[in-house]
């Protein structure tokens, strides 16, 4: 099928604190739904079947809680409800919003997803009701080629939004299409947890997932283009994810991903959105792509003569790392639990500084969740200090395998190559209750081969 994505660059409320009225937030969101509209006729005339908007880009982000009101649709979050606001505008107030993306679904007979702000009364009964007497919710829906709303998703996992609600329970939801089936829907932070995202994929057995995010990258290990792979290789799925291009904030890295191969967009220089529209097949099985081969060995590697353990901060976590010197090596790095081995080659030699770095615990920095991560990394400079900084260019030329014994069974395999650039691994999965990864001669330059393991039990 034809899929479409939408990085866009949001027209942004000069002061998002201040009061406004109805017509002010209406006038504001109705620019960026103006580009919106521009972007689904360009996508329908490439013969997309579906396009997908990011998160906060209709009405943009640092909102409070009363400063968002103005621009939040009424919307009701109910399986029951069959309803097409382009053809009944009349059936419930304040859903200009919904409105207009309903009838550029209905117009251009494509499948819409987009995130909006959506506000819901509640009564002093219910428990979770706050105390203004509404919930706030970061919201997606999806309308079909007819402008039908066919499901709407209530974000369980937010990022510092204080302008919104956790919903009471997580939401499941799913929507169908004659061209690829069951689409599952979650948005941004949501993609690092158990619930909902996990859990869906799971229980639906799902194989398309549509992803709006607002998505700040951090290297090495969470650029949005390599961690929205990762999750489609771990779980073999396709992913269509449209993030907000606003570089001044690290935003960037939209993509269409199928688990062995991808059609990205990141961008940290220039202004402007970006449409990508890409044919990718159903992916209608379990079938594991050709990378469940046997490793070499893994084996406990010899103590001969290891170099230096060091200790480095890389994203906020304490890294327990090795030197990769040298043409060519075996190595081995624990902590805690987790221990780390890398065999490698030096295809091409250059006097880039790599590491091999280990942690297995607590991540609590902008959000608290267990990691357990195997990674080599390029340094950002020649000293052991400067190992797990920020990377964006690489030409060391590295033939790998990398395995550890993850106590966790989700395991997001990281392989980011130069310019932020995506690979794919030769081979990788479990053997001998260690998972591995193994690659011969990445395209370009290597900045991280990463077993990037989330132990959810233990956030």
């Amino acid at each position: 099928y034809v899929a479409a994505v939408y990085e866009h660059e949001s027209i942004l409320s000069p002061n998002p604190t201040a009061l406004v009225d109805r017509r002010s937030a209406l006038e504001l969101m109705g620019r960026n739904l103006d580009i919106y509209e521009q972007q689904v006729v360009a996508a329908a005339r490439q013969g997309a079947q579906i396009i997908v908007f990011p998160e906060d880009g209709i009405h943009g982000f640092n909102f409070t809680r009363s400063s968002i009101y103005p621009y939040l649709d009424f919307i009701v979050h109910s399986h029951s409800v069959k309803w097409n606001p382009c053809r009944e505008p009349y059936l419930f107030n304040d859903t200009e919003v919904l409105q207009r993306l309903s009838c550029m679904a209905l117009k251009n007979k494509i499948f819409l997803v987009a995130n909006l702000g959506t506000k819901q009364p509640c009564e002093h009964t219910d428990p979770h009701c706050p105390s203004d007497g509404r919930y706030q919710f970061n919201t997606n829906v999806a309308f079909n080629d007819d402008g039908m709303l066919v499901a709407t998703y209530r974000k369980h996992n937010l990022y510092f939004e204080y302008a919104f609600d956790t919903p009471p329970e997580p939401d499941y939801k799913l929507f169908d299409t004659p061209f690829a089936g069951k689409f599952g829907m979650f948005t941004c932070f949501d993609i690092l947890f158990f619930e909902p995202a996990v859990n869906l994929v799971r229980q639906y057995s799902l194989k398309q997932i549509v992803y709006p995010t607002a998505w700040m990258n951090q290297l090495p290990l969470l650029s949005a283009v390599e961690f929205q792979q990762a999750f489609a290789t771990a779980f073999n799925v396709n992913i269509l994810a449209a993030n907000i291009h606003y570089p001044t904030l690290g935003m960037t890295g939209s993509g269409i991903y199928t688990p062995v191969k991808s059609f990205i967009y990141h961008d940290m220089e220039g202004y402007g959105g970006k449409l990508i529209v890409a044919e990718i097949p159903v992916i209608t099985t379990d079938y594991k792509t050709n990378l469940e081969k046997t490793p070499d060995r893994v084996s406990e590697i010899g103590n001969e003569q290891l170099p230096p353990t060091f200790y480095a901060e890389m994203m906020y976590d304490n890294f327990t790392f090795v030197p990769v010197w040298g043409e060519k090596g075996e190595l081995q790095v624990c902590a805690n639990t987790l221990c780390c081995y890398l065999t490698y080659q030096r295809a091409v030699v250059t006097d880039e500084l790599y590491a091999l770095g280990v942690f297995d615990g607590l991540h609590t920095v902008h959000g608290t969740y267990y990691v357990q991560a195997c990674a080599l990394v390029k340094c950002g400079g020649l000293s052991f200090s400067t190992c797990g900084q920020e990377v964006t260019d690489a030409t060391a030329l590295i033939d790998f395998q990398l395995w550890g014994n993850m106590s966790t069974s989700y395991i997001f395999p990281l392989l980011l190559t130069s310019g932020i650039t995506l690979d794919y691994a030769d081979h990788m999965g479990w053997k001998n209750n260690h998972y591995f990864i193994s690659k011969n001669r990445t395209s370009s330059g290597l900045l991280t081969a990463a077993l990037y393991g989330r132990w959810y039990e233990k956030d």
